[in-house]
């Protein structure tokens, strides 16, 4: 008998659409380093719009949610919720919806 009939079959893997993944805990950010001074209002509050947005796109990957259908505002918001965020503005939900698009 070949040596390749007596190995095991490998385990199924598990899709994570059919089983929620829990959340370990919130993610622990990089050291913080100050953002440039000098630039306007406006630059600072789309950068930490993105920056929200972003961190929402991939907690709700993580949490099985792939396409931006799926996001509706209401799960975006309770995805902010559990990781500990403030709830997002209608801007930074379809901001959230454009990243999941773009990643597809």
């Amino acid at each position: 008998m070949p040596a390749a009939a007596l190995k095991p079959k490998p385990s199924p893997t598990q899709s994570t659409a059919q089983h929620p993944v829990l959340f370990d805990s919130p993610y622990e950010p990089t050291t913080k380093r100050p953002l440039p001074a000098g630039r306007p209002r406006e630059w600072y509050v789309s950068h930490n719009r993105r920056l929200k947005a972003m961190r929402l796109a991939i907690a709700l990957l993580d949490s099985g949610v792939y396409l931006p259908d799926q996001a509706r505002d209401d799960t975006i918001r309770g995805t902010a919720e559990t990781i500990g965020m403030r709830p997002p503005s209608d801007t930074t939900c379809r901001m959230v919806r454009a990243f999941m698009r773009y990643n597809r």
